[in-house]
């Protein structure tokens, strides 16, 4: 209702805190989620109240605590009720305990984990997706000394990754996933996962037969399939 009446928005997938995934869109139609990437990209939202400038933690006071054990806790505001959480017996907590300080957009952004929940369904999805897209690697923006790239990509940049990314990738105005997103253990489990169920890499023959398939289902006003990204906010 927010996404689509309020905000103009639509995305693939939505995972909740309690690490419920929501498919709202076909993975062959376009999202309007991440405005370049929208006709190459698969949308992951994540639910999670997102980072903040140091030193204007914005709402993070209000939704997260500490509880009787001092361990912190997600603390949904009243107003909301549960928050539609469909696991109802779930505890949530960040996957780390304190607020995580990191650069995204070249100046420093604290915010909370994601939950435990939360990293698992998302490697399980990102798997499925890497498995089923074979364009989609199980990598994410890397420079020259392959460590992760916390901006946005040049244009050249842009048009040749095939993978992992964020929203902040993408557009300069975004910080999302923020810097608390832990790559290096979802690209590790995604690869775990995916030893399971190997990729298989489309021949020259399966290649055009799954062209001449997505051609086919193609109309006027849809736009045309494509697998190559992954984009996470």
């Amino acid at each position: 209702n927010i996404l689509h009446d309020h905000r103009d928005l639509s995305v693939h997938f939505m995972i909740d805190l309690d690490g419920t995934i929501y498919q709202t869109l076909d993975v062959k139609e376009r999202a309007w989620h991440a405005t370049i990437a929208n006709d190459r990209s698969v949308g992951v939202e994540l639910a999670n109240m997102g980072a903040y400038p140091v030193g204007k933690a914005g709402p993070l006071g209000e939704w997260y605590a500490k509880d009787k054990n001092g361990k912190t806790v997600i603390t949904i505001p009243s107003r909301f009720k549960d928050g539609g959480q469909r696991d109802k017996g779930a505890v949530l907590r960040p996957a780390r305990e304190e607020p995580v300080v990191g650069e995204v957009q070249h100046g420093d952004m604290v915010m909370y984990d994601l939950t435990p929940q939360q990293y698992a369904s998302l490697a399980r999805l990102t798997a499925t997706l890497s498995s089923t897209l074979p364009k989609i690697r199980p990598d994410y923006p890397r420079d020259a000394e392959g460590r992760l790239i916390t901006h946005t990509l040049t244009p050249e940049q842009f048009a040749s990754f095939q993978g992992v990314l964020g929203h902040y990738h993408i557009q300069d105005n975004k910080q999302d996933p923020g810097p608390a997103l832990n790559w290096d253990w979802l690209i590790a489990e995604t690869r775990r996962l995916l030893k399971d169920r190997p990729r298989t890499e489309p021949t020259p023959d399966t290649a055009a037969s799954a062209k001449s398939r997505a051609q086919a289902a193609w109309r006027p006003g849809r736009p045309r399939p494509d697998d190559r990204r992954v984009t996470v906010q």
